[in-house]
């Protein structure tokens, strides 16, 4: 089909410009996909190992990629997928210093911090003329591994216009601050490829000097735990400009919006691109 020749790297690449695509298709098509095995690195922190039938996109690629999604473009920020593009992961590398996990989680408290943060951030979407964003409930409840150092969750969202949509968040924690890694799905297939993206994390590494069993007296150490990585998205986030908005964007109660912005933006994508991939 058209939009599967259009999307998927592997297709594209090696196909002559496609009669009647648009210009944003054309572009997303040039884009300097980067086909697995290879190796993707994550600002100078940490690598991701891409492997074959998979792509990666550079900071550079991806803010451009984001802004053709409907989203504002945002620097620091890398792109991982399957060639068909049926779900697509944004990552980015959050300076925050060491985050302690010694904090307890409570789900319940969270959902709720969440929902409250619902009605500031509308507020400011619509002055920026963006569809709202509801908090629905967990689709995976936030949970710990101390062996791997991440903390992950699912959310199910919905939009003012009654579109679900559902991310899946991984924070990898680091000696020196945390990787943000969102996964972007359709509902319906969110089982199967939040498995697919955990499976491609078990590839991520932080660069040696980075790790999180490398910490030594005397690094900065974040002023937040596990709790403030789900309900606000860290200290980075607090100081983060307006203009972050579909990303990262900061209320009275800040809730960070990359999993309802970007998956928003994976909606505009089908809309402005044709159906989902097959």
């Amino acid at each position: 089909m058209v939009f599967a020749l259009l999307l998927c790297p592997a297709l594209v690449w090696a196909q002559p410009e496609t009669r009647g695509e648009t210009a944003a298709q054309a572009e997303l098509r040039n884009l300097a996909w980067q086909q697995g095995p290879t190796e993707g690195r994550i600002a100078d922190k940490a690598t991701l190992k891409v492997p074959a039938g998979y792509v990666f996109l550079d900071a550079e690629h991806t803010r451009r990629f984001l802004e053709l999604a409907g989203n504002p473009p945002r620097d620091g920020h890398y792109l991982f997928a399957p060639a068909s593009l049926a779900w697509f992961a944004v990552l980015s590398f959050n300076a925050s210093g060491f985050v302690k996990d010694d904090e307890k989680i409570d789900p319940d408290e969270l959902l709720r911090m969440l929902k409250d943060s619902d009605k500031a951030s509308n507020e400011e979407r619509r002055r920026r003329n963006m569809d709202s964003i509801y908090t629905e409930g967990w689709e995976v409840p936030p949970h710990y591994d101390a062996v791997s150092r991440r903390l992950e969750w699912g959310v199910r969202l919905k939009t003012g216009r009654g579109e679900e949509l559902v991310n899946y968040t991984s924070r990898l924690l680091g000696r020196t601050g945390v990787t943000n890694a969102v996964l972007i799905s359709d509902l319906g297939a969110v089982s199967k490829d939040t498995q697919e993206f955990k499976a491609g994390l078990q590839q991520f590494s932080y660069v040696p000097g980075e790790r999180y069993t490398e910490f030594k007296p005397g690094d900065k150490v974040a002023e937040h735990g596990l709790a403030a990585l789900v309900v606000r998205g860290g200290a980075a986030a607090a100081a983060a400009p307006a203009k972050w908005d579909l990303l990262n964007w900061v209320s009275q109660f800040l809730w960070l919006i990359i999993a309802g912005g970007v998956a928003l933006g994976w909606t505009l994508i089908r809309k402005k691109f044709g159906r989902r991939p097959q």
